[in-house]
């Protein structure tokens, strides 16, 4: 008999960005470190015998919790990695629903029937996920194993497991990040003790708190899931120009200092250097919702990305979207290949230099502003 533990990686940028990961290499939060701190107190005390992870970083990293208490080698294999989401990857879940509504409630609903170019199958994924975790089981009969994978490619190995078929999938939860399944293997079957467990957090470090889409009765839906599309300022200045404004009113008070015209001149040398430099984001009814803007120029060399603008209408406030804004940028300059992002931040905005702390942001220094000095802030590609 073999006794698994699955355990599902810590939150990483995806999850928290809202962006479709699949094999895509990101890193872990600021919370995810603190979901695996209390992931490794909870294994502090259970026996172990072997260590088995994903390679992708936010595995090994989350595995960590485990080579905190035991002295384990960690064994990695492409074997265990989450399902290849193809041209999807990289996308935000709101453009993976824009791009093909029909395939994204196959995937939340009926993965099954789910198909994207350049993908594996929902079928490939289990056969690659079930064969692994049986010959994991086999080589250590009599001992005690724990897995680090992926959300989909742990549902997957569930569903096996416990006779769920792909239609029915909705009945069977995604788990939360760091979430611990106990599988037993015994004369060549599974058995589910329990699974999807993330009782070792305590409620403002579980990721799926602040979140409703994995939600049977939402199939996987989230109106707050944001898509995007390029907004060229030489034809929308007025757009650009009206966003502008409240952002600026909205860090200031008032419009003393603001010249849009100065910031539209900036906004096309933006435009000309990237064709998404600029970006309007739309909720997925629809209803636009804010717009972030990157000077990809800028700082190149040196391998530091700038973001220039983030704002969120303010009705919409509260609900995430602007941590999703700015970690669309973040992931496109990870995807650039540059090494950290910085920006601006009125020194008596205090609301928004926290919202940028919890996002892994550091103050490096300030400089003179409009007004109030300016926080220069960095944040750093772990």
């Amino acid at each position: 008999m073999t006794t698994i533990y699955m355990i599902r990686h810590a939150e990483a940028e995806g999850n928290l960005y809202r962006i479709v990961q699949g094999q895509h290499n990101s890193f872990i939060t600021p919370r995810g470190h603190r979901q695996i701190a209390c992931l490794a107190e909870r294994f502090k005390d259970v026996q172990l015998d072997a260590l088995y992870s994903s390679d992708l970083r936010r595995t090994v990293t989350t595995a960590g919790a485990i080579t905190k208490y035991h002295a384990l080698e960690m064994q990695l294999t492409e074997r265990l990695r989450e399902i290849n989401l193809g041209v999807c990857e990289g996308m935000s879940f709101g453009d993976m629903y824009k791009f093909d509504p029909v395939q994204m409630g196959n995937f939340n609903n009926d993965p099954a029937q789910w198909r994207a170019p350049g993908a594996e199958t929902f079928a490939e994924c289990t056969e690659r996920i079930v064969s692994a975790v049986t010959e994991i089981a086999a080589k250590n009969d009599g001992k005690t194993v724990a897995v680090v994978s992926h959300g989909m490619a742990i549902r997957s190995l569930l569903a096996h497991i416990l006779g769920v078929a792909s239609r029915d999938i909705p009945s069977l939860p995604h788990g939360d990040n760091t979430a611990v399944s106990k599988l037993i293997f015994d004369n060549g079957a599974f058995s589910v003790e329990y699974y999807n467990d993330n009782s070792h957090l305590p409620p403002e470090l579980s990721t799926f708190a602040r979140q409703s889409w994995w939600k049977k009765e939402t199939r996987g839906a989230d109106p707050n899931n944001l898509y995007y599309e390029p907004l060229d300022p030489n034809r929308e200045g007025e757009t650009y120009k009206e966003f502008y404004a409240a952002s600026w009113k909205a860090a200031h008070g008032d419009l003393k200092g603001f010249y849009p015209e100065t910031y539209l001149a900036s906004a096309r040398r933006h435009f000309a250097a990237n064709g998404k430099a600029i970006l309007k984001a739309y909720r997925s009814d629809g209803e636009l919702a804010g717009i972030v803007e990157t000077d990809t120029e800028r700082s190149e060399g040196a391998g530091v990305g700038w973001i220039s603008l983030v704002y969120i209408k303010e009705h919409l406030r509260g609900r995430g979207l602007g941590t999703q804004l700015v970690g669309r940028a973040i992931t496109n300059y990870e995807m650039l290949g540059r090494q950290k992002v910085r920006l601006h931040v009125s020194s008596e905005n205090a609301s928004a230099i926290k919202f940028y702390e919890d996002l892994g942001f550091e103050i490096l220094g300030s400089e003179p502003g409009a007004g109030a000095p300016l926080y220069l802030m960095e944040k750093r590609f772990e």
